[in-house]
């Protein structure tokens, strides 16, 4: 065993979103040797999607240590007091920005194991996300079919693709499904932007509802995300309980919030458009059905389970259709339903394993994009983290109090009320307004 995994390792996560920090505290749980002793620092990137203190509760993912920070005051810790290991948790462009950032924050000096990686179904902005992803020392790829697509993206570009490193999703468990529960539940797994427009999410809204009229001994739930001021990885402009006043529901349905695995635990059928939640179902062998009567396109996401053998429609499943899913596509995915899960990242803690036990400090980080590969894409996105194109803070960067005061709170609060009003309220008004 390596002397590493053995001794005391500190383990920093980064996180801009409540479903983003499920996916970074999970994850660098499972990268950690189990006979380590472990302390977890999470920080929570301040934005418009920083995570409530309800939704922290409801991902029910604990850490040595939490807090709210700017971009530039994490780069100023970090350069100060480096962990051992770091996850970044961020959107594509967050962790482009804070590779460069702590790039010149470490120089050539003692540094972190940097990983990075995606919350789930990598579905859209393939070769962006990933580009935006490289120069960290590994980047996780959730399945195998995933870990391919990822080398050839790198490869193609002409980027170094050794840090791409296959895992699986860190959340999947729970106990795997053993037949009909009483009453048969089914789940309906929301999602906050998909699909995005009023006149879809009210046909599925519907077709749910109807669903619970033409079978009242079933449970029906509605598994909602967030609740309405509130946002996730994705804006969510229409959340489906408001398009659910005023609406004559059945007894039998349901809005529920809660852990998805606990939700899972009682479901018989999973329904979804595109949701991760769809391989959390798989994972455990439950019954699940990917939704194609909005169509199966790249916008949705759904095109992704092509081959699944989950594609079902409403009409279907209102006969009484479950979806059989196929044993090679799953097998693909990462979803381990083989029972293979335990070993899935075994890989990645050897990796971060030889990586910490290397002897002098690790080269300084790599990013493919530089101001000679990208100077009209990568400063901006620099800019928007408060960066320079050396990766050095703008004069003026906001950096947050250590303790801020009961006002400073409350003007912060108001200010991201006001924000989730414009995105969730006005917005969308604007926006009909303009359809006109």
């Amino acid at each position: 065993m390596p002397a590493s995994a053995t001794k005391s390792l500190r383990v920093a996560v980064l996180a801009d979103s409540d479903t983003r920090w499920k996916w970074g505290a999970l994850t660098a749980r499972r990268l950690t040797p189990a006979a380590a002793e472990v302390r977890l620092d999470g920080y929570l990137l301040r934005g418009r999607a920083t995570p409530t203190a309800r939704q922290l509760e409801e991902v029910g993912v604990r850490a040595d240590s939490l807090r709210e920070v700017t971009g530039v005051e994490f780069l100023r810790e970090m350069g100060e007091a480096p962990p051992d290991v770091l996850v970044l948790a961020l959107v594509g462009g967050g962790v482009q920005a804070m590779l460069h950032g702590l790039r010149a924050a470490w120089g050539s000096g003692k540094r972190p194991v940097v990983v990075t990686g995606y919350v789930g179904v990598v579905y859209e902005k393939l070769t962006d996300g990933l580009l935006l992803r490289h120069g960290a020392d590994l980047v996780l790829a959730n399945s195998r079919h995933d870990a391919d697509r990822f080398r050839a993206v790198y490869e193609g570009v002409g980027a170094d693709a050794s840090a791409v490193t296959e895992v699986a999703l860190p959340f999947l468990g729970g106990a795997p499904y053993t037949g009909e529960h009483d009453p048969y539940t089914v789940v309906f797994a929301a999602q906050p932007s998909v699909p995005d427009s009023r006149r879809d999410r009210t046909y599925l809204l519907d077709r749910l509802i109807g669903h619970a009229r033409r079978h009242p001994e079933r449970e029906v739930l509605l598994k909602l995300r967030s609740k309405p001021g509130e946002h996730t990885t994705h804006i969510e402009e229409l959340p489906y309980q408001k398009l659910a006043q005023g609406k004559d529901l059945p007894a039998n349905l349901r809005l529920v919030y809660g852990h998805m695995g606990e939700v899972l635990d009682r479901t018989d059928l999973l329904v979804t458009v595109s949701s991760t939640a769809a391989l959390e179902a798989l994972h455990r062998r439950i019954p699940t059905a990917v939704l194609t009567d909005l169509g199966v396109r790249e916008v949705l996401g759904n095109h992704h389970f092509t081959g699944s053998g989950c594609l079902a429609s409403w009409d279907q499943l209102d006969a009484g259709h479950r979806p059989v899913p196929d044993e090679e596509w799953v097998a693909r995915q990462g979803v381990a339903a083989d029972g293979s899960y335990a070993t899935a990242f075994d890989a990645a803690r050897e990796r971060i394993a030889k990586l910490l036990d290397r002897p002098g400090a690790l080269p300084p980080l790599a990013p493919y994009y530089t101001t000679e590969t990208a100077p009209g894409y990568l400063p901006g996105i620099l800019a928007r983290h408060h960066l320079g194109p050396d990766g050095v803070p703008l004069p003026g960067a906001p950096a947050a109090d250590k303790s801020p005061g009961p006002v400073r709170q409350i003007v912060r609060r108001a200010a991201r009320g006001a924000y989730r009003h414009g995105v969730q309220r006005v917005a969308p008004v604007i926006r009909r307004m303009g359809e006109l």
